[in-house]
C-alpha cells in the first residue's frame, strides 16, 4: 500500500521535547482527512537484568498522569546521540547503575496513530552501582530489583502500566534471554 501524500502542514505547537503539527493529507485510496501529529526526536527504554535475573524498575512521578508509576529507565535521544549512547546515559541517570552489556531489542512505536516517536529497546546486564544523576523535572522515588514472577503478577494485575516494560520484557522472553513470562502462573 503506498503512503499518504501531505497537502499541507502547520505548526500547532513547539514543546521542549516535542513538536504538534496538523497535516492535511490525501490518504491511499484518494480520500482526504487532516491528522494532529505529535513529532518527537525518539527515545532510548532499558531493561536491566541483575546477576540474579532480577528486573531493575524505577517509581517515577508522571505529571501527566498525577502519580507515580513503576518504569523502566528511559529518556529522550539528545541531538546527534545514538539510541545506544542514550541507553547508557539513561541508565546511569535513573537508576543508578552502568551495564557491561547491552542487547539490542529492536525498536517501536508506543503511539502509532497520533506520533512519529520510536523508542528504541535495550536489554542491559552486567550491572555496576554508579552515581544516580536525575534532570531537574525527574522524580524517582524508588529503584528496585523484581523477579520474573513479580514482574509478570505486576503486568497482569495492572500495577505495571508502563508499555516500554511490557514490551522490552515480552521481546527478552520471546528471543530467549529470559525465562517464559509466567514462571509460576497465578493460581498455580
Amino acid at each position: 500500500m503506498s503512503s499518504a501524500r501531505v497537502l499541507g502542514r502547520r505548526h500547532v505547537h513547539r514543546g521542549r521535547v516535542f513538536r504538534l503539527e496538523q497535516e492535511d493529507v490525501v490518504l491511499p485510496g484518494g480520500r482526504e482527512a487532516t491528522f494532529d501529529v505529535m513529532r518527537h526526536p525518539g527515545a532510548a527504554a532499558i531493561l536491566p537484568i541483575d546477576e540474579e535475573g532480577r528486573v531493575l524498575l524505577i517509581r517515577q512521578y508522571r505529571h501527566a498522569l498525577g502519580r507515580e508509576i513503576w518504569e523502566i529507565p528511559a529518556g529522550t535521544l539528545e541531538p546527534g546521540e545514538s539510541p545506544l549512547a542514550c541507553a547508557r546515559r539513561e541508565l546511569v541517570e535513573e537508576a543508578g547503575v552502568r551495564a557491561g552489556e547491552f542487547v539490542d531489542l529492536g525498536e517501536f512505536a508506543p503511539l502509532a496513530a497520533t506520533s512519529d516517536e520510536i523508542i528504541h529497546l535495550f536489554l542491559a546486564r552486567d550491572l555496576a552501582p554508579a552515581e544516580q544523576d536525575l534532570d531537574d523535572d525527574e522524580v524517582i522515588s524508588e529503584v528496585r530489583a523484581v523477579s520474573l514472577a513479580e514482574l509478570s503478577s505486576d503486568v497482569a494485575g495492572g500495577e505495571l502500566i508502563d508499555p516500554k516494560a511490557m514490551v522490552a520484557w515480552l521481546r527478552a522472553v520471546a528471543r530467549g534471554y529470559l525465562a517464559g513470562p509466567l514462571e509460576n502462573p497465578p493460581g498455580s
